[in-house]
Parts: C-alpha cells; sequence; structure tokens
C-alpha cells in the first residue's frame, strides 16, 4: 500500500487549466477512438430514443389547478417548464402551456443552461422563482418569473451564481429568504451558505437582516415557509453534517430549536410534529429504538410533553424509506427484505390512538396491482387538501406505471385510477428477475437482484454469462427495482445478467444498515460487494473473466475499492464520477461534507484507518488489476473530477489497461443532456462488452 503523502498529479486538480484540460482532451480522443464502435453507435442510439421518447410518463406535480411538468426530448434538449390542467392529462396526448423554453433562453444567453427547478407561490401561483445551472453544476442562478406573462420580473429577485436557494418567506410574494454566497466569511468549508437573510423586495441583498448564522465548519444552511393554511410558520435548519442537524421555528425574531436528537428527522405537518430516529432516544424514561417513527402534537411537544406515539418500529428484516401526509393520513412506506408494503395511519381527533390499516393494492380496484420485486413509491397530490397520492410502480422487467389514488377519512379507498404507462422499451421474453442473499465475510446476509435468463437453474449450458454487478452503499441510499430502457436494449436485449447489491452502507434496512458502514467500518460495504460477487461466481451464473462492476460517486469509490481490494473478482470496471483520493477529498470542493460517512483524513488516527479504503493510496503497480474505464466531468463542482483523473494518470504510469473519459459539461450526473447521457451510458456498455465479450 502507498502511503506516501506527495502527489505527483496533483497538477490534475487545476479543472479548467489549460493543461489539464488539454490531458483531459487527449484521452477523449483516444477513447473515442476506440470505443467508437459501429455498436457503440447503435447503442447510442438506442438509448438516446429511449430518453427522448415522447411516450414517456411526464412527471407532474399539482400547484393550484395545474399540472407542471419539466420535460426533455429531441426537439427540446434542455427542456420546457409547462402546464396543463387534470382533463388534459388523463387524455392520450395532453395540451400543455410552455412557459419556458430553456433551450430558446440558453440561444438567446449564450449560455448553457441547465434546469434546476421552480418554486412557485402560494395560493395565487402567479410567480416562480426558477433555477438554472450552467452546464449542470450544483452552483446554479435564481431568477424570479411571472407565471401569468411567461416572463422573468424586470427588477425582481435574483441570486448570482451559487451554491443555495431563494425561497418564498410568505404569501404576498415580496419577502424571500436567502441563503447564498453574499462575500467573504457567507460560505462553509464545504462550499455551502452558512447564512441566512430575511430579503425584502426593493432592498438589496447585502443590507438584507441575517435571520441566522451557522459555523464556518457546518455543513450548510437553510430556511423555508410552511404554507398551509392555519399553520403558516417559518423554519430554519443548521446542517453541521449529515445526520447531525437541527430544526429551529422561526417567531418574531426569535428562533426556537425543536428538541430532538440531532440525528433525527423531525417533520412539522398541520398540528404534528413526527420524528424518525436514526439512534436510540430515551427521554422521559423511555427508550425509542433508532428507525422508529414517533409522533406528537405539536403544541403539547412545545409545551414539554414526551409521550409520543410509536408509529413505526424496525425488526431484523425492515426499514422505514416513506412517510408520506395527506390532509388526514400518514402513508408509511415499508421495506421488507427490500421489497415495499404501505401502511395507511390516521391520527386521532382527540386523545385515542392512531388508526392504521395496510393498504393493500390488489384489493384496490381497477385491476392494478404492482409485480413482485417491484418498487412501490407514493407521494401526495397536495398534502394540505386532499388525500389523494400519486402511486408509482417499476420494476426490472415492468416498465414504469403512474395512478392516482384516493382514500377517503376513514383510509379506506375511494378510487384507484391508471393514468399512465411507460411502453416497452425492450422485449422481455426469456428474462426473469431473481432476489439472492450473499453471505458477507462476517456472516452477515446480504441481499442483491439479479435480472437474466430465465430461469437461472435452467441455463446451465450457456454459463458463465456476461455479468454486470452495481452498488452503491452509501449515505443510507436504497438501490431498489426501477426499470431502465437503457440497461434493458444496451446490456439485457444483448445478453448479459444484470445485478444490483443492496450493501451495507445503503438504507436497505434503515440507519443500522447505514451506520454498520461508517468510517473505520467502511470495508464491511466492499466485503458485502465482493460476497454478491463471488456468490455469483460460487452459483455459476458467471465467472472473473465475464464479471463487470459499474458504480458513480459513491459508488465510485467501490469501484475504486474494487480495483485495489479484489482484483481478481471483475474482468472489468466502470467508474464514474468517483471519489478516490481520500487523503484530500475533504479539502476538494464538497468533500468536507462528507467527513461523517468517511471520516477526517487530517485526524492522524482517522487517518489510519481511511487510508485503508483510499483507492489513490491502495494502488500497488505490481498487482494485476482488471480493465477500469474512468468517466466524470469538468462541472462537477461536487466531487472533483481530479479524483477520477489522478487514478487515471497513476494507473497510466504503471501501464494498466485504463480508459478515461471526461464530459465537459453535466455535473455530478456526469450530463447536461439527454444526448450526452447516452453518449456517456453507450461508452461504458461498449467498454464492458468489450472487455467481457460474450459466453
Amino acid at each position: 500500500m502507498t502511503t506516501s503523502l506527495t502527489d505527483p498529479h496533483r497538477w490534475l486538480e487545476d479543472v479548467e487549466g489549460d493543461a489539464a484540460l488539454d490531458w483531459v482532451r487527449a484521452h477523449n480522443d483516444r477513447t473515442v477512438a476506440t470505443l467508437g464502435t459501429t455498436r457503440f453507435e447503435e447503442m447510442r442510439a438506442e438509448i438516446l430514443e429511449v430518453l427522448d421518447s415522447t411516450d414517456k410518463i411526464p412527471a407532474v406535480v399539482q400547484r393550484g389547478g395545474y399540472l407542471y411538468n419539466f420535460w426533455t426530448d429531441a426537439e427540446h434538449e434542455r427542456g420546457v417548464w409547462r402546464r396543463t390542467t387534470w382533463e388534459s392529462y388523463r387524455t392520450e396526448d395532453p395540451e400543455w402551456e410552455v412557459l419556458l423554453d430553456v433551450d430558446a433562453l440558453a440561444e438567446e444567453e449564450g449560455v448553457n443552461w441547465v434546469w434546476h427547478g421552480a418554486q412557485v407561490l402560494r395560493p395565487r401561483y402567479e410567480k416562480a422563482l426558477i433555477a438554472l445551472s450552467r452546464g449542470g453544476a450544483d452552483a446554479d442562478v435564481t431568477r424570479e418569473f411571472d407565471v401569468t406573462t411567461k416572463t422573468f420580473v424586470e427588477g425582481g429577485f435574483t441570486r448570482e451564481e451559487s451554491k443555495g436557494a431563494l425561497r418564498w418567506a410568505d404569501t404576498s410574494g415580496d419577502v424571500v429568504f436567502a441563503y447564498t454566497d453574499v462575500g467573504e466569511g457567507s460560505m462553509t468549508t464545504s462550499g455551502y451558505p452558512r447564512t441566512v437573510r430575511r430579503w425584502v423586495r426593493g432592498t438589496s441583498l447585502a443590507d438584507a437582516p441575517e435571520v441566522f448564522a451557522g459555523e464556518h465548519t457546518d455543513l450548510s444552511i437553510g430556511a423555508a415557509h410552511d404554507f398551509t393554511p392555519g399553520y403558516e410558520r417559518d423554519l430554519v435548519w443548521r446542517a453541521r453534517a449529515f445526520y447531525d442537524h437541527d430544526l429551529y421555528v422561526l417567531e418574531d425574531g426569535e428562533l426556537t430549536r425543536i428538541d430532538v436528537p440531532s440525528s433525527a428527522e423531525p417533520d412539522i405537518h398541520r398540528e404534528w410534529l413526527t420524528v424518525e430516529l436514526r439512534d436510540d432516544w430515551e427521554v422521559a424514561g423511555r427508550t425509542y429504538p433508532g428507525g422508529s417513527l414517533l409522533a406528537i402534537r405539536f403544541t403539547d411537544f412545545r409545551a414539554g410533553a414526551r409521550d409520543f406515539a410509536v408509529l413505526y418500529t424496525p425488526t431484523e428484516t425492515t426499514a422505514l424509506v416513506g412517510a408520506t401526509w395527506t390532509r388526514h393520513h400518514l402513508v408509511l412506506n415499508v421495506l421488507d427484505d427490500v421489497t415495499n408494503r404501505l401502511e395507511v395511519l390516521t391520527p386521532p381527533a382527540g386523545s385515542g390512538a392512531w388508526r392504521r390499516r395496510p393498504l393493500d393494492l390488489a384489493t384496490a380496484g381497477s385491476g392494478w396491482h404492482a409485480p413482485p420485486l417491484a418498487t412501490v413509491a407514493v407521494d401526495a397530490v397536495d398534502r394540505d387538501e386532499s388525500d389523494e397520492l400519486w402511486l408509482t410502480v417499476s420494476g426490472f422487467l415492468t416498465p414504469t406505471t403512474l395512478a392516482r389514488l384516493e382514500l377517503d377519512e376513514t383510509a379506506e379507498v375511494v378510487e384507484l385510477e391508471p393514468l399512465k404507462s411507460m411502453p416497452a422499451f425492450f422485449d422481455t421474453e426469456g428474462l426473469h428477475v431473481e432476489q439472492h442473499f450473499a453471505t458477507s465475510e462476517d456472516g452477515t446476509r446480504v441481499p442483491y437482484f439479479q435480472v437474466g435468463p430465465v430461469p437461472s437453474s435452467e441455463n446451465e449450458e450457456v454459463r458463465p454469462l456476461p455479468t454486470l454487478l452495481s452498488g452503491y452503499g452509501g449515505f443510507e441510499i436504497p438501490r431498489l427495482p426501477a426499470y431502465s430502457g437503457a440497461v434493458g436494449r444496451a446490456w439485457l436485449a444483448r445478453g448479459g445478467v444484470y445485478v444490483v447489491a443492496n450493501i451495507r452502507g445503503g438504507g436497505e434496512y434503515g440507519p443500522r444498515w447505514h451506520q454498520a458502514a461508517l468510517k473505520e467500518n467502511r470495508h464491511r460495504a466492499y466485503e458485502d460487494f465482493a460476497a454478491v460477487a463471488r456468490d455469483l461466481i460460487a452459483r455459476g451464473v458467471t465467472d472473473p473473466d465475464h464479471l463487470g462492476a459499474q458504480g458513480g460517486s459513491n459508488g465510485g469509490l467501490l469501484m475504486g475499492n474494487m480495483v485495489t481490494g479484489y482484483p481478481e473478482l471483475f474482468g472489468a470496471i466502470v467508474c464514474q464520477v468517483p471519489l478516490l483520493d481520500m487523503r484530500r477529498y475533504n479539502r476538494l470542493l464538497a468533500g468536507a461534507s462528507w467527513m461523517a460517512e468517511y471520516g477526517d483524513p487530517d485526524d492522524p488516527e482517522q487517518w489510519e484507518f481511511i487510508q485503508t479504503f483510499s483507492p489513490y493510496h491502495r494502488f500497488d503497480p505490481d498487482t494485476e488489476t482488471p480493465p477500469v474505464l474512468f468517466t466524470t466531468s469538468t462541472r462537477d463542482d461536487r466531487v472533483h473530477p481530479g479524483h477520477a483523473r489522478k487514478m487515471m494518470a497513476l494507473m497510466a504510469e504503471a501501464g494498466k489497461d485504463v480508459t478515461y473519459y471526461e464530459n465537459i459539461e453535466g455535473g455530478h450526473g456526469g450530463a447536461a443532456t439527454n444526448a450526452q447521457a447516452a453518449f456517456m451510458s453507450a461508452l461504458a456498455y461498449e467498454f464492458l462488452w468489450q472487455r467481457l465479450g460474450s459466453s
């Protein structure tokens, strides 16, 4: 293991330096020459057809009497913000009113704008705060927009490029909360806002009074207004780190902290306070386990009461992954061995107990049901005004469907209305989804999904199969089944097996699954992924020559550790927008915000364990490694492109089989348009097919 703190490739951290970009362009040219095959062009076209399809489901949110959507396709590369009515949305071909054409704006202003969202002002919905990013970076600008005239407001609220936001602060439309870069000392060491200001129309942002200021070492600060009629309130939050934050109520200029553990997630809805725990909490003579969901009336809590109702308690196989309020109910989404089940809870009108009942889609009417091993998600249509839910179902081989589910006040299903279905983008005949469990090095049971020829026990004669193993394992984010036309067309339809590993560090089994792989225990996530790889090999699905792996961001760090820790298991690895230099990650862009996940490398004691999962330092030039493709984005202002650049240079210097491509724009997602996304995806699949080949 290399632990020297000298770094001959540091010059590649100069993101837009001439020498570094010349290096990038040279590698890009070589990669296109190597991977730009006929098959690559076929896959790129196939993936782009999926991304640009006009038959995709237009994802909408209800604001007043309209449903709003942001849409991209072949004609609208950067997209249009538009709206329609419920009546029109129910038709096969809705009529859309275009509010803002981002392609036209980008051409007019000569800026490669990428849409970052809009906040429409309640209750009249005539104004909006629109966020736009140059090239897809996290840093963006905000402009006030008149929804009625479809123009930006002259002299309206604007925010210069920075990480942060503007948020409406009351119903008048003349006040916003601003948390953004306002000069020296206003940003944290992680590169996010440190202060919140209350900005009144007609005044300068520089003169706006400060509402709250955190410490320079905090992660970020923010504020919002709760527009719920009868329950309007101002909220301020302070994040010291991931899973370490405070929520305050702002009243008459005074801040009152919600007195719950800093690792918990409090949420205030109408008269109720819910608290989702990450750690055990002992309060008022009772201990509530981490992963639980608690509820109490907010006025009682502020008066000192701590007699919480327990709405959910985790088990060894279950975890809460969502809690969605409607007007009268709280819908829980629970994973049980990575399979969703829904439950509707109804709060008492007085001092009674909460009522609960399962939400069984099979008996909800319309013949609409979720297939096995699929993901079910719910979201409120309007949590203040109705008991309607958006209901989405998606599986590896089941195109995504969208329905509207309406409950009555007793939680009975009034109506289940199918709305939209995504078309099938690839032929699933002969394909099958299975769930398996591998055993990790410490005996932990690790689930994974396998998609491929059906059933696995009946295709011995065609094994080993080219297999792509995907993983993430961080920040309590679960990897769930989802329909992907790109995976289907470029990998499954060409004879590959696709596998998703549910390793520790993720959220498949709640906070405990995440916490099991933090800091000095990070190795458990990598042991889990390697265990899944070994299980696939042991079951005869594939072998090391035909097994590939792919991951991005934290999953890129996972890939780096497969290269340096388990090279014998893989025939090729795709490492996307990765963290790799864990000695300097906290000094690069937003890296300091992740020290709660990985540790502080500037602390010698913590560096002792961090260096054991720092691929840039673990790399041994004398060890045989699988072929690797590194991809990243120049405009990624979250994970520094220097990670991928330097690892590429280090491995190339040692004569390894390494390939590199850096998209000049695209942000942390790696692509700013559908065309760029299709290009980047096709590069990865072509690399994998070249290295893994056919069985």
